[in-house]
C-alpha cells in the first residue's frame, strides 16, 4: 500500500507487509502516547471527526491520537446536529467538510457509506466503522494487542483464537477475521447462536486460505485450548426490534470461574468494548477486572498508538515525528502504571 494520501476503508487494502510497516510506526509512537515526549509534527493540521453513530473509545481515541501529534480536532458526534438530517447528501457533505480538513475519521450506521463519502472527499478518509460491515482500525489494534500480549515479534503463526458472541453483526470480528487471514496456519473457533454466526463469506475465505474453522454454539467447548478469547456484545442496534436482541442477551458469559474451568492458563481475554455490564447481559464479568490476562484496557491504550500511526502514514509524516519533539511540562509520572494517591 502507498499510505500517503490514501483512504483507509477496509482491511482488504492491507497486505502483510503493510501491517508490519504500520506496527513499526505504532511502536515508535509509544513515548508520545505515554506523555514522555510530545511532538508538534501536525501543528496546524485539522482532523474532522464525523461520528454519525454513538461512540466513545473510537471517537475519543482518534481525536486523542491526532492531538498527540500536535493537530487540532473538530467534532460532529450526532447525525441530528449535521446537515444530513436536513437531507444533504454524503457527496455534498464530503465536498464541504474535506475543504475544512486535512484528514477525516468517519463512522456511519450504513454499510458502504464511508466508502461512498470518500469518493467525494478531497482529503484522506479513515473508516471508523460503517454499520455491520467493517472497522479496520479496530482490527489493526486488536492484532497489535494479540502480538504484544503473546510476545510475538513478527507475523503470527499457529494462533488459536475463539471469537464469541454476535458474530453476524459484529464488524470488529469481521475485520479481525479478514486481517488474520493474511497469516498462516491459524485455528478459529467461532462461538455464537446459530442465528448469529459469522457471515459465510468470511468463514469460507478463511478456509480457502488454509485456516481451520470450527463453528459451535457450545461456549464451554469453544473456550478450550485457545491463545486468545475475543468476546463481543449483542449488537442490539442492528436488530429489527429490542425483543429479538433480548433473545440472545446473556447467552455467552465469561467470568473467573468459567475461565478457570475451561480456558488454558494465560489465555488472553479481549473485547472491543463497550462490554454490556447490565445484569441481563454481563458477557464479561467484573470479577475478571484484576485478572492479569484481561487485556481489554491495554487494548484501548493500543488503539491510540495504531491511530497515531495511521495519521502519521496517511499524512506522510511518519519519518518526521521525532524532528518536532518538545518537553512535557505537566505532571504525568507513572500515570499509566498506578492510579493517583488519595490525599
Amino acid at each position: 500500500m502507498q499510505f500517503t494520501g490514501a483512504h483507509i476503508l477496509s482491511i482488504s487494502q492491507f497486505a502483510q507487509q503493510d501491517v508490519e510497516e504500520l506496527f513499526k510506526v505504532a511502536d515508535a509512537m509509544e513515548p508520545y502516547a505515554r506523555r514522555e515526549k510530545r511532538t508538534r509534527v501536525l501543528d496546524g493540521a485539522i482532523l474532522s471527526n464525523l461520528f454519525f453513530e454513538p461512540s466513545t473509545r473510537t471517537r475519543v481515541s482518534f481525536g486523542c491520537a491526532f492531538n498527540l501529534l500536535g493537530g487540532h480536532v473538530r467534532e460532529t458526534s450526532d447525525i441530528k446536529t449535521s446537515s444530513i438530517s436536513k437531507g444533504e447528501s454524503l457527496y455534498d457533505t464530503a465536498r464541504v467538510i474535506s475543504g475544512y480538513s486535512d484528514v477525516i475519521a468517519m463512522r456511519h450506521p450504513v454499510a458502504g457509506s464511508v466508502e461512498e463519502f470518500s469518493r467525494a472527499s478531497r482529503v484522506p478518509v479513515l473508516n471508523a466503522g460503517d454499520g455491520p460491515a467493517e472497522h479496520p482500525s479496530q482490527a489493526l489494534l486488536d492484532l497489535y494487542t494479540i502480538r504484544k500480549e503473546l510476545g510475538i515479534k513478527g507475523p503470527v503463526e499457529n494462533l488459536r483464537i475463539a471469537m464469541v458472541g454476535d458474530l453476524k453483526h459484529g464488524r470488529t470480528v469481521h475485520s479481525l477475521g479478514k486481517l488474520l487471514s493474511l497469516y498462516r496456519n491459524l485455528h478459529f473457533t467461532l462461538v455464537s447462536p446459530k442465528e448469529l454466526r459469522m457471515p459465510a463469506e468470511i468463514v469460507e475465505s478463511l478456509r480457502s486460505k488454509g485456516h481451520s474453522v470450527v463453528e459451535t454454539d457450545n461456549m464451554q467447548e469453544g473456550l478450550r485450548d485457545n491463545d486468545t478469547v475475543y468476546l463481543t456484545r449483542i449488537q442490539e442496534e442492528r436488530f429489527g426490534d429490542q425483543a429479538e436482541a433480548d433473545l440472545y442477551r446473556g447467552r455467552f458469559r465469561l467470568n473467573e470461574a468459567i475461565y478457570t474451568q475451561h480456558c488454558k492458563p494465560n489465555t488472553v481475554i479481549m473485547h472491543p468494548l463497550p462490554r454490556d455490564s447490565r445484569a441481563e447481559a454481563n458477557e464479561l464479568d467484573n470479577d475478571l477486572n484484576q485478572h492479569p490476562s484481561l487485556a481489554i484496557f491495554r487494548q484501548t491504550d493500543n488503539g491510540v498508538l495504531i491511530r497515531m500511526a495511521l495519521f502519521a502514514l496517511t499524512l506522510g509524516v511518519a519519518d518526521e515525528v521525532h524532528k518536532h519533539v518538545e518537553p512535557v511540562n505537566w505532571y504525568t509520572a507513572k500515570r499509566f502504571q498506578n492510579p493517583p494517591s488519595i490525599l
